[in-house]
């Protein structure tokens, strides 16, 4: 019994001999990835300032976009009249005698030039091209006829399928408003085209002043930014929107050719009336992006379709589907050559998007514009460090830290 409390009294005396110890707090920290409120609330409100801010500019751009159209119509000018003119000046430049050509004369020497090319080929094939669009002209009455009868043979086989009359009605008032559609929406489109003739003189003088002082107007918009980093990144989209540009408006005059000259050809191999016309609206309308192809496709097929043989309809439908198969994926691709990074989808809404937002010359401004808000973004991003635009209002301001003791 002595030896067990001995025992006993020895291990109390351990266990007293070393006291328990006290937890230590546990320290809650909130992870730096998630956005703090105050950030979230940031965010939101630059968000609701810029679409305000948006509202106001597109509402802006809109009332001038006659105007805009116009700069853009001579700035592409002048981007087709600049590799001339550095064609002129070369030999000039390589032997030091920039002084016996500047560039005003070589300008003027590069407008001669174009207009006595173009005078020369309209001199040419304008007498056609007269003489079929009066045949087009005096044929619309005989394909008025057609569609009738095209309406007629409609119903008689609604008749034969015992389809109810208030059906046929919807159908037939269904096609004819289409009919008139499509119709006063090409009437729209070539007298909207005749207001602009006056441009064709506007056009040249500024990309006259464009081209002359681009050396001006470049520098003019560096002393904007100050000297160090930001002048030189503004330089390099400057260069990467001119790049953007100038591969752009290459494409689409080399497009506009290439398919006018394919579709001439193309439509006197079928042995469509009108190949010369139709051919050259073909190569005008490629200048209209998306919208331009599909309605010269519908007023080719439809011209085939009321013509002596039906069939030439789906010979022509074939054609002009592979021929856009071929040109958007292939030879398009290779013209631009990788100036211009735009998916097509992304070519599609912008088109559409800038036809609600200014008609016609919001398709044309379309492009072009999204292409320079793509070269801007790819800047932001390289600036920021490869950050998103709203990373940094993201991130955390003060670290927040709650501690809990238990």
């Amino acid at each position: 019994m002595a030896d067990e409390d001995i025992h006993k009294t020895s291990a109390n005396t351990s266990i007293r001999s070393f006291p328990e110890k006290e937890q230590e707090p546990i320290k809650v920290a909130l992870d730096r990835s998630s956005p703090s409120v105050s950030s979230i609330f940031r965010v939101v409100v630059i968000t609701l300032l810029l679409l305000f801010v948006a509202g106001y500019v597109t509402s802006i751009i809109a009332s001038l976009s006659y105007l805009f159209f116009l700069l853009v119509l001579s700035i592409f000018f002048a981007y087709l009249i600049s590799p001339l003119v550095k064609l002129i000046r070369r030999p000039f430049k390589a032997k030091n005698l920039e002084k016996l050509m500047p560039r005003s004369v070589a300008i003027l020497i590069a407008y001669v030039t174009v207009f006595a090319v173009l005078g020369f080929g309209i001199s040419n094939l304008a007498p056609l091209v007269i003489e079929q669009g009066k045949e087009f002209g005096a044929s619309l009455p005989n394909y008025a006829a057609g569609i009738r009868q095209s309406f007629n043979d409609l119903n008689r086989r609604f008749d034969r399928l015992r389809i109810p009359e208030d059906v046929q009605a919807k159908i037939n008032e269904q096609a004819v408003t289409l009919g008139e559609r499509i119709t006063a929406g090409f009437g729209n489109f070539l007298l909207a085209l005749v207001t602009y003739l006056p441009w064709l003189v506007l056009v040249p003088i500024l990309a006259f002043f464009f081209l002359k002082d681009v050396n001006l107007i470049r520098l003019a918009i560096l002393r904007v930014f100050p000297a160090g980093p930001w002048r030189f990144r503004a330089e390099a989209v400057m260069q990467d929107v001119n790049t953007t540009l100038a591969a752009y408006t290459r494409a689409q005059l080399i497009s506009c050719f290439l398919i006018g000259m394919i579709c001439t050809i193309g439509f006197y191999v079928i042995g469509l009336k009108y190949a010369l016309l139709l051919g050259i609206l073909a190569g005008v309308f490629e200048f209209v992006p998306m919208l331009g192809p599909a309605a010269i496709g519908l007023i080719v097929t439809t011209t085939a379709a009321f013509s002596d043989n039906p069939w030439k309809a789906l010979y022509v439908f074939i054609f002009l589907v592979v021929l856009r198969v071929i040109h958007d994926y292939v030879t398009y691709p290779r013209i631009v050559r990788g100036g211009l990074h735009l998916h097509p989808v992304l070519i599609i809404l912008s088109v559409l998007a800038g036809e609600q937002v200014a008609g016609i010359p919001g398709v044309f401004l379309a492009i072009p514009l999204v292409a320079i808000f793509t070269v801007l973004y790819k800047h932001v991003i390289e600036h920021k460090g490869g950050k998103g635009l709203v990373a940094g209002l993201l991130e955390p301001t003060t670290k927040v830290n709650e501690e809990i003791q238990t």
